[in-house]
């Protein structure tokens, strides 16, 4: 499967397991653990970026990303497997 087989050029967002996810959804999320993640983000940038992935999560869920994939920087394993089992 190609990534337009998923959601074809014309079209935004799609419906996963009942909830509406936007085209870029995954690679915001990777933009933004990086980002988390380093050690030389700014104070701001790292808040924002946690802000985004808190708020990206039940599309991520709906996607089956964690089904799938595991979160290499332990800290934000952990921190994103709370929000998971607390919703």
């Amino acid at each position: 499967m190609r990534a337009e087989d998923v959601l074809p050029d014309h079209v935004n967002q799609g419906d996963f397991n009942g909830v509406t996810v936007r085209k870029g959804t995954i690679a915001a999320f990777l933009h933004n653990a990086r980002c988390w993640s380093d050690p030389l983000s700014a104070p701001d940038q790292r808040a924002a970026a946690q802000r985004d992935i808190e708020a990206s999560l039940p599309d991520l869920r709906a996607l089956g990303l964690f089904d799938v994939l595991d979160i290499r920087d332990p800290a934000l394993r952990e921190w994103i497997g709370a929000r998971i089992q607390a919703s």
